[in-house]
């Protein structure tokens, strides 16, 4: 059960009156100190609605003990560490990640700047490391701390509060000198019964996505659910859940070269009814209101919104669901196949576990650089499944 210290007072999260000495601490800019070590670690405080959440600080989950729910795993054994001070900065004060991108939010006449989300990979060379759009909706989906689950949750996760935790994150990261809120357009559940009004809010988010009279235009990012990709006269439209009436049109060569990047995603999804495939896309508007694809990444979820990348992951995913232990899966990011890394985390009191799921493709460098990989945090216990050796081992007992 976590304590919290609010200027000269300690409350426990199961406090009466916890929700009005949150509001209060709200109101005055009182920023939490979660005293799970000695000393205490600086959270802050998010407003739901009429709840208040107590948030840990971007990048400070590792510094939590491993029984605190504000845990998270060590960046280094995801694809999230080789990112942090280069494509991800975060300032320590504030909390807010200045993020490096490798697509364009610009267009520049009949052509935006070269992209790389649907192209053949999520890397890019050079010496300063760039997030490409599949990243950057990793690293949204890991601050909105949807990647952690525990089956106390199960049935209680639902659009409304993944959109509202999207956005909240969004509202901590700065992308090319302005917040990602700015530029972020995550669509509301919609509701035939308030269609008018949503359309009116919807016209209001995208007026940054509007062509000027001249000179560049800007282009915005849209975080969604695909319902269906349909085809058009010369190319096709993708219809995102909760936008009826607001198709998004890709031409040829960018719905060839998705297709091309992200079979095995589409694949997934289409094996699996109750998962989702979340779009990330850049897009902007034509004169005639028409909202044209830029460029476009997928990642595909569980029934329970959890990423995965392989019927594996998604094996481990399930099993993980149906357990009490909280659990944070790993993402990629722009690791190569060929890197390992930890699939999901194990919260367990006594000692947090990696799972490590290794592809049939695993030759003997891979192992070489899974063992150094497990070697370098020792205090983390290791649980791995060599798929191409059978089912899946039971996971660790408590």
């Amino acid at each position: 059960m976590r304590r919290f210290r609010l200027a000269d007072q300690i409350i426990e999260e199961t406090a009466t009156g916890f929700q009005n000495t949150l509001a209060d601490a709200y109101r005055k800019r009182i920023r939490p100190l979660c005293l799970c070590k000695d000393g205490g670690l600086a959270m802050y405080i998010a407003q739901v609605g009429d709840q208040y959440i107590v948030k840990r600080m971007p990048m400070s989950g590792g510094g939590h003990d491993p029984a605190c729910p504000s845990y998270e795993p060590p960046d280094e054994l995801s694809g999230l560490g080789v990112l942090m001070g280069s494509a991800i900065q975060v300032d320590p004060e504030s909390g807010m990640s200045a993020l490096k991108v490798a697509f364009s939010l610009m267009k520049i006449g009949r052509r935006a700047a070269p992209t790389a989300g649907a192209n053949g990979s999520d890397t890019v060379a050079g010496d300063v490391k760039k997030l490409s759009l599949r990243s950057v909706l990793h690293y949204l989906w890991h601050q909105a701390e949807l990647t952690a689950w525990t089956s106390r949750w199960a049935g209680k996760r639902h659009w409304w509060n993944i959109r509202w935790h999207l956005i909240e994150a969004a509202g901590q990261m700065t992308v090319k000198g302005g917040t990602l809120t700015e530029m972020l357009f995550v669509p509301e559940p919609f509701r035939a019964a308030d269609k008018a009004a949503i359309e009116q809010r919807r016209a209001a988010a995208l007026v940054p996505a509007l062509p000027p009279k001249s000179g560049p235009r800007k282009l915005m990012i849209l975080v969604g659910e695909v319902k269906d990709f349909a085809p058009t006269r010369s190319g096709h439209r993708l219809v995102v859940k909760h936008l009826p009436d607001f198709p998004l049109l890709l031409d040829e060569g960018l719905y060839r070269r998705l297709h091309g990047r992200f079979e095995s995603e589409l694949a997934l999804w289409e094996a699996d009814e109750p998962s989702h495939l979340m779009a990330i896309l850049t897009f902007g508007l034509t004169p005639a209101g028409l909202a044209i694809v830029e460029d476009m990444a997928l990642m595909v979820v569980a029934e329970n919104w959890v990423p995965y990348d392989s019927a594996y992951e998604k094996r481990l995913v399930d099993a993980l669901a149906r357990l009490r232990d909280r659990s944070v899966k790993g993402l990629r990011y722009n690791l190569p196949a060929e890197q390992p890394s930890a699939t999901a985390m194990l919260q367990r009191q006594s000692q947090p576990v990696a799972l490590y799921v290794v592809p049939p493709s695993a030759d003997d460098a891979y192992d070489e650089a899974l063992e150094e990989l497990i070697a370098s945090r020792p205090e983390i216990g290791a649980w791995i499944w060599r798929t191409a050796e059978g089912e899946i081992p039971p996971l660790p007992c408590r």
